[in-house]
């Protein structure tokens, strides 16, 4: 496996495979069963595969947990190894922002700005920004992400649709524990007692899901409010929000029908988690799968 580190490196690699069929995993590491979902289903579609592991501190606003996010290289570095990656790309953040640095992808309308976007001011600036200069160093035919993001999945399906990149999405399914938390480098910062709390959020979205079943045409502020009573259940919950939304423009829906996605946020302490269940247009949930940590 290679690992480069600089901008020119990357680019000097990725037109030597100019005309190979790549995959691309983008990461901000301490990785998890959840990113390896990934690397694997990449390594079986690729002949090459790529991934990045790269904490964005453009994405990160100033009270957020930029330096204290969990890092560990030396274990991904071989976890990915481990899953036939054939390059990793981890430069420092100079590299990705040298001085002088002022042109940024600007997402805009309710697609950016509602759930993740209005608590998270810029946040979908710095996702969007990074994500295009990554896809332009490594130039993949194929770029995979997690469901867990819905909303940043959203934004980067929005960003290729409007910018014609040459790259075909793959979103894999949301990876949970055996008792439903959706798989997060974040679920490190948990200590016992906040980690079995954490798995309120699954519980809100069942919640949801059932009343979504029950009422369909129906009014989504009661799957909405639903979800609300299971938290407000649990002491030691700070809700953002509990909402249910258009999966692609994050529109919020008039009735209950597909396509839906409930989208859920919340503080756990000190611990931000997020979490959604996505209902196709064929009828089917997604809920995720269930991968015990290896």
């Amino acid at each position: 496996m290679e690992v480069v580190k600089t901008v020119q490196e990357m680019v000097s690699a990725s037109r030597r495979w100019a005309s190979d069929d790549v995959g691309f995993v983008p990461t901000m590491g301490y990785l998890h069963e959840g990113h390896l979902s990934l690397m694997r289903r990449a390594r079986k579609e690729n002949s090459r595969l790529v991934a990045s592991i790269f904490v964005n501190p453009a994405q990160f606003g100033p009270q957020e947990d930029l330096e204290r996010y969990p890092r560990n290289l030396s274990r991904d570095l071989q976890l990915l190894e481990n899953e036939g990656v054939d390059h990793v790309f981890v430069p420092p953040a100079d590299q990705i922002y040298p001085p002088g640095f002022v042109t940024y992808v600007e997402p805009t309308g309710p697609l950016a700005t509602v759930c993740e976007g209005a608590h998270r001011p810029g946040h979908f600036r710095g996702v969007a920004t990074v994500v295009l200069k990554l896809f332009e160093l490594v130039r993949p035919q194929r770029a995979y992400f997690g469901q867990k993001d819905a909303q940043q999945v959203a934004v980067i399906t929005r960003m290729v649709a409007d910018l014609n990149l040459p790259v075909q999405l793959i979103i894999m399914p949301t990876v949970r524990e055996t008792d439903g938390l959706a798989m997060s480098s974040r679920n490190s910062y948990l200590d016992p007692p906040t980690r079995a709390t954490a798995t309120v959020l699954y519980r809100a979205l069942q919640a949801g899901r059932q009343v979504f079943d029950a009422h369909l045409q129906g009014d989504p502020q009661l799957v909405e409010q639903a979800m609300i009573d299971v938290i407000d259940a649990e002491p030691g919950i700070a809700l953002d929000y509990a909402q249910v939304r258009d999966p692609g423009s994050f529109m919020p829906l008039a009735t209950l029908q597909a396509p839906a996605l409930l989208v859920i946020a919340a503080h756990i302490g000190q611990v931000r988690l997020i979490d959604n269940f996505l209902l196709r247009t064929d009828g089917s949930w997604d809920t995720g799968i269930a991968v015990p940590e290896r």
